[in-house]
């Protein structure tokens, strides 16, 4: 049996395998936009917290462990990055665009549909380019280590608000959206023996 028969044929267990657990985070953050879009009140804004910080820790997570794998072992993959990393900015300027802005605001949902569709847009794009090569072309120790990372990434996000911050938008104007992503990038760094 070759070991290409056996990637395909044993893939590792979920948290061992970062495109499972890139997968599995896609699944989340469709989710969250469901329980964004049906719920209203402080419910909404904690869904949307919960969106925002999962996107963030996402992103974060793509840029240091997903795309400079792809950059180095796709064919075409600095055009592939670049194209993911365009789809993350227009991603990324909707999300600053509903950060000001109240959830019970009657502009929140028509903009957090924009946001959605560059989402899915982009979670497209990146199972289809990104994540079949990876899993094709990577052995299990690699993918083990690159999960790692993202689980870094993932423990690196506030579960609650930081001290001193008074509301929820400075909350996350100090957490996943702004500060955290340089110690989330060491964090992934560490995590997969990297110096950073």
């Amino acid at each position: 049996m070759t070991a290409q028969t056996e990637r395909s044929d044993a893939p590792p267990a979920d948290d061992e395998d970062v495109v499972a657990l890139l997968m599995r985070q896609h699944g989340e953050i469709r989710n969250l936009f469901d329980e964004v879009e049906h719920s209203s009140g402080d419910a909404r804004r904690d869904a949307f917290r919960r969106l925002v910080r999962l996107l963030a820790v996402h992103e974060t997570a793509e840029e240091e462990v997903v795309h400079p794998f792809a950059r180095r072992s796709l064919p075409g993959g600095e055009q592939v990055v670049e194209d993911r990393l365009q789809e993350e900015k227009a991603a990324k300027e909707t999300l600053a665009d509903l950060d000001g802005i109240d959830t019970n605001d009657p502009t929140f949902m028509p903009r957090l549909m924009k946001l959605r569709r560059d989402v899915q847009h982009h979670a497209r794009a990146e199972e289809r380019y990104e994540f079949t090569h990876i899993r094709r072309s990577t052995d299990s120790a690699r993918l083990a280590s690159m999960a790692r990372g993202v689980k870094a990434a993932e423990a690196m996000a506030p579960t609650r608000p930081h001290p001193g911050v008074q509301s929820a938008g400075a909350n996350m104007a100090l957490g996943p959206v702004a500060a955290l992503m340089d110690r989330t990038k060491d964090a992934v760094r560490k995590a997969m023996g990297k110096d950073g």
